[in-house]
């Protein structure tokens, strides 16, 4: 199994969600996040002082999937994340060792 991170832009949540949610792809998590991908407009940049400079509101998409599906996440991860000419965001890709479920039926 993978777990794959998606770092995307707010305005693409949305469109991605419903994109994978189409595929089949439901069990993810949403997290808001801060930052430093090229920002749309200006009124996306915020100043850190943590990060020493300006960054983003963005979202980080993170679901666990089997390997075999690991090449169709990421295309529709790509292809609907994407924002304009520029680097939309990023996917990363990491082995799962082990899923254990939190109650429910042994």
């Amino acid at each position: 199994m993978k777990l794959i991170k998606a770092f995307i832009h707010h305005i693409r949540t949305a469109a991605v969600v419903e994109a994978l949610a189409d595929a089949g792809y439901r069990n993810l998590t949403l997290h808001d996040v801060r930052g430093m991908l090229k920002p749309i407009t200006e009124d996306e940049q915020d100043y850190s002082a943590e990060a020493g400079g300006l960054v983003i509101s963005e979202v980080r998409l993170s679901l666990v999937v089997e390997d075999q599906e690991v090449d169709a996440v990421t295309s529709i991860i790509r292809a609907v994340g994407r924002v304009g000419p520029h680097i939309s965001g990023y996917v990363y890709v990491s082995p799962v060792e082990q899923v254990l479920p939190i109650g429910g039926q042994e």
